[in-house]
Parts: structure tokens; sequence; C-alpha cells
């Protein structure tokens, strides 16, 4: 993912952009039109033209009350992510199955690619034989 422009450009530009066009103020500072229109806005708004956060603070999650719910039903015979997603979607709580899967991986669980087949044998057997 790409960085975000320092605040110092951010503030320089959207204060230049009070005076002045915001082609004119994007060609001299060398960025887009479009960023000088937000980073002025931004100023106007809030008093500051600071990029605001990116991505989710750790503990945030909002599984994080269903944890111990999630991991007792997790245990059930065929019980996939995506099941559990949907059974969170019944009880009014719309997630993702990655955000499940970034819990449950955060319990200590992992995903093992060793599917046993009844005639073949797992893939890792074959891969000796």
């Amino acid at each position: 993912m790409p960085r975000s422009y320092s605040n110092d450009l951010r503030e320089r530009v959207a204060a230049a952009a009070a005076d002045r066009p915001c082609r004119e103020v994007a060609s001299l500072f060398g960025v887009s039109v479009a960023s000088v229109v937000k980073w002025s806005q931004r100023l106007r708004a809030t008093g500051s033209a600071a990029a605001k956060l990116q991505g989710s603070l750790p503990g945030r999650s909002r599984l994080l009350a269903h944890r111990d719910w999630l991991l007792e039903r997790i245990k059930a015979p065929g019980m996939t992510v995506r099941a559990l997603a949907v059974e969170l979607r019944e009880r009014g709580i719309v997630v993702d199955h990655v955000a499940i899967w970034r819990l449950l991986k955060g319990a200590g669980f992992s995903f093992k690619k060793n599917v046993v087949r009844k005639r073949a044998g797992s893939a890792r057997r074959r891969a000796k034989a």
C-alpha cells in the first residue's frame, strides 16, 4: 500500500490553495488537483489537512465480544469459517469471513492443506511415494 504524503506537504498545499487556483497549486507542488481539493476541504472542515488513519486499530474487532462463542462453535464437525459468517449474520453481526479467520488465527488455529482422500491418501503421502 502506498504511503501517505507528509503532513507538512499537505498543510502547505492546503494553505496555498486558499488564495490560488487548485490547478496552479497542483502544478506548483507536483500533486494531483484532486489531492489539492481534498486537502483544502479537510483543512476547512477540521482545521488540519493531516491524513486519516489507515486500517483498524489492534483490538478493535467487532468479534472480540463473540470470541468464546466462535471458538466453541468452530469445534463442531464440518464447521467452516464461511458457515460461521452465515451464523453470525443470522445473529445480526455482519462481518467478512476474513475477519473470522484473523480471530481464529490469533487464537492459534492454522490451515493445513493435507486433505485425506479415501483411495489416494493424503497429498503428502502421495508425494513421498
